[in-house]
C-alpha cells in the first residue's frame, strides 16, 4: 500500500539523517545539538535586533519623559551588551581553536 498524501513521511531517509536501517544513531544526536545551538544564536541575534528597534521607538516616542527616556537607554544598553557578549563568546572560541588546533567551533562526538 503506498500512500500518496505524504509521501515525504515514506520516503528514504537522507545521508545526512545519520541511520542505521531507519533507526537513529549518535550522529543524529550530533545533528539535533548543532542544530540547536545555530536556532538558539540566530534567536538571540532577532531578539537583539528586536531590543535595539523597540529601545529606539521608545527613545523617538518618549515625548521627553525622563522615565521613558531611561527605560530606552537601559534597554539598547544591555541589548548590545548581550550582543558583545555572544561575539566575544564566539571570537573567543575561534582564537582558542587557531591557536591549539582544537575544533571547538564544530559539535562531534567522535564516538
Amino acid at each position: 500500500m503506498t500512500n500518496n498524501l505524504f509521501p515525504q513521511a515514506f520516503a528514504k531517509a537522507p545521508e545526512w539523517a545519520n541511520t542505521v536501517e531507519g533507526v537513529a544513531s549518535i550522529g543524529s544526536l550530533e545533528s539535533l545539538i548543532s542544530n540547536a545551538i545555530t536556532g538558539i544564536t540566530a534567536f538571540a541575534g532577532v531578539a537583539i535586533l528586536a531590543t535595539i528597534v523597540i529601545s529606539g521607538f521608545t527613545f523617538l516616542f518618549s515625548g521627553g519623559d525622563a522615565k521613558q527616556l531611561e527605560k530606552a537607554k537601559n534597554s539598547f544598553t544591555y541589548a548590545v551588551i548581550g550582543l558583545i557578549v555572544i561575539v566575544s563568546a564566539y571570537l573567543i572560541l575561534s582564537l582558542i581553536e587557531l591557536l591549539t588546533g582544537a575544533k571547538v567551533t564544530e559539535f562531534n562526538l567522535n564516538i
